[in-house]
């Protein structure tokens, strides 16, 4: 991995005011890095955080399978997704397979501000050295 990385932020409803609180209090680590999210999150990211943010759809609308196809095709680096496992949504479906691709791609995901605090704060996590292993599947 390189030292800027592509980082998805994504939160469900009930939980974007965690994720912009937790982005707001680690603005200098993210500030380097690539970021995308899905639509309304990232326009929240951007509006009261100054992030550059690349938005893709709102998450019902197929925004969590283009972060997805992200890692699918090895372009994601990290997955910051304080999803809401009380208030479930109609597009459940999209959240199980998008924190399933995150297993299969061994990509690092964070669903609570714990897990994410870890992350983003770990030495690996900008270590020029560090390299994630990519599992090889037959084609």
């Amino acid at each position: 991995m390189s030292q800027q990385k592509t980082l998805a932020l994504v939160a469900h409803d009930h939980k974007k005011a965690e994720l912009l609180a937790w982005a707001g209090a680690h603005r200098e680590q993210l500030v380097p890095h690539r970021l995308v999210a899905t639509g309304t999150t990232g326009g929240l990211l951007q509006d009261e955080l100054g992030l550059t943010i690349h938005r893709y759809k709102s998450g019902p609308l197929g925004g969590d399978q283009q972060i997805g196809a992200l890692i699918a095709e090895g372009q994601l680096d990290l997955l910051i997704f304080f999803w809401d496992p009380l208030n479930p949504a109609p597009h459940d479906p999209d959240v199980k397979a998008l924190l399933r691709l995150c297993s299969v791609w061994n990509v690092p995901v964070a669903c609570n501000v714990s897990t994410a605090d870890l992350l983003i704060t770990s030495p690996r996590f900008t270590h020029p050295d560090y390299q994630r292993k990519v599992p090889q599947f037959d084609r």
